[in-house]
């Protein structure tokens, strides 16, 4: 009836959708919209570290994505505004993401691969990780 990909692509858009939404909505309660923007921009910097130190790339995306989390922290407790200091931040990381990824000699990959990603290429441990992280987001957020 349907195919194997096609019920994978629907879990996985579905796990998503209900892990995103209440934390886009916690997002703009706490009045920090950019927030997504200033996680997803710094994606870039970590796919070029990834790539230029044969690393793994899903790891060196979360490192550099809780880096920028820290340091958002850090400032924000010093007193500066938070959707200020989120797009000075995500602006300079993916500034520095694309300057990363520009200097990579003799490296050729499809960029939006690995930005954006194939819902219809999900696996069955891509939905464990989707699932599984999205239970603990909503865990976290409630």
């Amino acid at each position: 009836m349907l195919d194997d990909f096609l019920v994978r692509a629907a879990f996985a858009g579905l796990g998503v959708a209900l892990a995103t939404a209440p934390l886009g909505c916690f997002v703009v309660w706490r009045r920090m919209a950019y927030f997504g923007d200033a996680t997803a921009h710094p994606a870039l910097l970590g796919v070029a570290l990834a790539l230029a130190l044969d690393g793994p790339v899903m790891a060196d995306v979360l490192a550099v994505a809780l880096f920028i989390a820290l340091a958002v922290s850090t400032f924000t407790e010093s007193g500066m505004a938070e959707d200020p200091l989120l797009g000075v931040l995500a602006h300079s990381m993916l500034a520095i993401g694309l300057l990363s990824v520009s200097l990579l000699n003799g490296v050729r990959f499809n960029l939006m691969a690995y930005l954006v990603g194939n819902i219809l290429a999900v696996s069955k441990q891509d939905l464990a990780l989707i699932w599984g992280g999205g239970f603990i987001f909503v865990a976290l957020i409630v």
